[in-house]
């Protein structure tokens, strides 16, 4: 998840996974753009993923392709959503604003 984050020319904050026993893993990638997580269910072959990104910096689809090529994934299924679109004018990301507060 961390290289695909890297490969997606993303920012990674920081990171936390947990492994299950006997088998299966989840785990965040928080980059500044959003974040990457996965859940996976080995005994089935299967993993979901979600990559949701925000900016122009960051091509959620470069992570992805990244991801089904290291997981060597033999089909696929996805889902494109445009969540958060707001159409307000010199709308800034909340962060952002939070700066300029902390700064002045």
């Amino acid at each position: 998840m961390i290289g695909a984050a890297e490969y997606a020319k993303a920012t990674v904050v920081d990171y936390v996974f947990h492994k299950f026993a006997p088998h299966g893993l989840s785990g965040v990638v928080v980059i500044s753009e959003s974040h990457l997580a996965i859940h996976t269910w080995p005994e089935y072959g299967y993993a979901a993923v979600d990559l949701f990104t925000c900016g122009e910096s960051v091509d959620p689809w470069d992570a992805f392709f990244y991801l089904s090529r290291e997981l060597e994934a033999e089909s696929n299924t996805t889902m494109e959503l445009k969540r958060g679109l707001l159409d307000i004018p010199n709308l800034r990301h909340k962060a952002d604003n939070e700066e300029k507060a902390l700064s002045s």
